[in-house]
């Protein structure tokens, strides 16, 4: 019973990590590429309609919004998945402590992997012909497509990093059960 309780406030905490990590993500990329929320993003999420460059008194608090609700959702199964495979462990606190070692795991994993997708969106995709949708009035292309890679990145490295997240949380039940083992045999 405890450790559903416990599997009840991962579900909690993980959308709510993931919305963290989003603010923090688009507070990076929005350093690098204002434009692509002010001619993009802030239109995706409804902040604005289309025409004009959104500009707002303080934008980084809209960045912040944008963050979140990109990301808040991505919580929910890399929280259920990582949760689940944490009732692998002995009791609530084991496996508490184990499932938010590999949630951070996950998303170390999708901020690395942002970041090479930012590299390639830099040297690789700015320089090529994409197929993207691309504002007119676009002033920074190199910036705008390097952000875009690294948010599309992103999202693939959380999947990566969840599932390295759950190598990582069964690996951690091996090692105590070793410890267990290493204690009871003479």
């Amino acid at each position: 019973m405890y450790k559903f309780l416990i599997l009840l406030l991962i579900l909690v905490i993980a959308p709510l990590l993931g919305g963290i990590y989003g603010i923090a993500h688009d507070q990076l990329t929005y350093s690098i590429s204002p434009e692509y929320y002010t001619k993009f993003k802030f239109y995706q999420f409804g902040l604005m309609d289309m025409g004009n460059e959104a500009i707002f008194p303080n934008p980084r608090l809209e960045v912040s919004y944008v963050g979140f609700l990109a990301t808040w959702w991505m919580g929910v199964p890399i929280g259920l998945i990582l949760g689940l495979v944490g009732l692998i462990h002995r009791d609530g606190k084991s496996m508490f402590k184990a499932t938010m070692k590999a949630f951070s795991v996950t998303m170390l994993v999708a901020f690395i992997t942002g970041l090479l997708g930012l590299a390639y969106g830099y040297f690789c995709l700015s320089a090529t012909s994409i197929d993207w949708w691309l504002p007119e009035n676009l002033i920074d292309k190199v910036s705008f497509v390097s952000v875009g890679s690294m948010h599309n990145f992103s999202y693939m490295g959380g999947l990566v990093g969840m599932i390295v997240g759950v190598v990582l949380s069964i690996k951690e039940k091996k090692k105590q059960r070793q410890k267990r083992i290493a204690v009871f045999t003479p």
